[in-house]
């Protein structure tokens, strides 16, 4: 744990030097979604479990077990979750059939971002693959 910690401080210190260059810092979570916040501001401190970012708009707790990567960006972060192809909020076997139903030509629109599951900015059958393994594995 002591080893993470110092890896977390040392990276930690590293983004704060490169974050006069970039506008966001985001958090990819482990289950896909992604969140963004301003630099401007911004403060991050943490303990064992959780992150805690403070900035002029907000102030957040983000579970370390829950972030799967954590970087600097121009962009803000996209306003989808992948996988969640049908834009109700979950990620189910509803969003499998509707990815079916579409690549069919059967079923109705879809959030193409979040269909293209294994990110290789075509949605076709590999993407429902790819979501079916989520599915059943928890991870991309």
């Amino acid at each position: 744990m002591k080893k993470t910690i110092i890896t977390m401080l040392i990276a930690l210190v590293a983004m704060v030097a490169s974050a006069e260059t970039y506008n966001y810092l985001k958090f990819t979570k482990t289950n896909g979604s992604t969140v963004t916040y301003s630099v401007e501001g911004l403060k991050l401190t943490y303990d064992n479990t959780n992150v805690y970012v403070t900035n002029a708009e907000t102030s957040a707790t983000i579970a370390l077990a829950e972030v799967q990567d954590m970087y600097f960006s121009n962009e803000a972060a996209p306003s989808f979750i992948l996988g969640d192809v049908n834009d109700d909020g979950a990620r189910n076997i509803d969003d499998v059939t509707a990815l079916i139903d579409y690549l069919l030509g059967t079923g109705s629109s879809i959030n193409t971002d979040a269909a293209n599951c294994n990110g290789d900015s075509i949605v076709n059958i590999d993407d429902v693959t790819a979501l079916i393994d989520y599915l059943l594995s928890g991870s991309w």
